[in-house]
């Protein structure tokens, strides 16, 4: 009888023992969640400022210029990648007051037809339903760079001087003109102009010309 006694108080014990280390264990995570919030929030507000997002805002006034109809007919895209080297106070104190950067440029050259330019005495049509067209040279319409893709992969300051505002513009343009002479010299033009000839040569036998041809003179 005692020993049974005996081993009810120690259960009851190791009950309340068992149950004041719960409440014990409660009331401290009670406690340090408002602290671990605050840690949370404050990393979240540190990284913010390190790298905070940039808040654009467009002026609600927009300003047309112009507006003019075209008969553009593009008929060749080449995307080409360039890499371009802008300085400015190179030389034997370039480390004191130079400038450079590396832009790693990717865009996109459009070439065709303009159609526009095609005029009255440029298409004959004889009785036979043969047709001949003097088409305009092929041209490039569009250069332009793929912002999303291009890129400053490398910039050095001088230590007595600030960033050049205008260098990464620069180096923009440099990047257009390249990539627009780049798809020049690797025969843009004539593939535009092939590939504008095949293309009207198969709308207009679809409309029923016996013979399509193209003439240069």
């Amino acid at each position: 009888m005692l020993r049974r006694t005996i081993l009810i108080i120690a259960a009851g014990v190791l009950l309340l023992v068992a149950l004041a280390a719960y409440l014990l264990f409660s009331g401290v995570k009670r406690a340090t969640e408002p602290i671990l919030g605050l840690q949370a929030e404050l990393t979240t507000q540190v990284a913010a400022f390190l790298h905070p997002t940039p808040t654009i805002m467009p002026d609600p006034v927009t300003i047309v210029h112009e507006v003019r109809a075209l008969a553009r007919l593009e008929t060749m895209q080449y995307s080409v990648e360039k890499v371009i080297t802008a300085e400015t106070g190179q030389g034997p104190f370039g480390f004191l007051f130079g400038d450079r950067l590396l832009l790693v440029a990717h865009g996109e050259v459009i070439a065709g037809l303009d159609l526009d330019r095609v005029g009255l005495d440029d298409v004959r049509v004889d009785a036979q339903g043969r047709v001949s067209i003097k088409l305009p040279p092929a041209e490039v319409f569009t250069t332009s760079l793929d912002n999303e893709k291009t890129y400053v992969y490398d910039r050095e300051v001088g230590l007595l001087r600030k960033g050049d505002v205008e260098l990464e513009s620069a180096a923009r343009l440099a990047a257009e003109r390249e990539m627009e002479q780049a798809a020049i010299e690797d025969g843009i033009l004539e593939q535009a102009r092939l590939n504008g000839e095949n293309y009207l040569y198969r709308l207009l036998r679809s409309l029923g010309f016996s013979e399509v041809a193209f003439r240069s003179d």
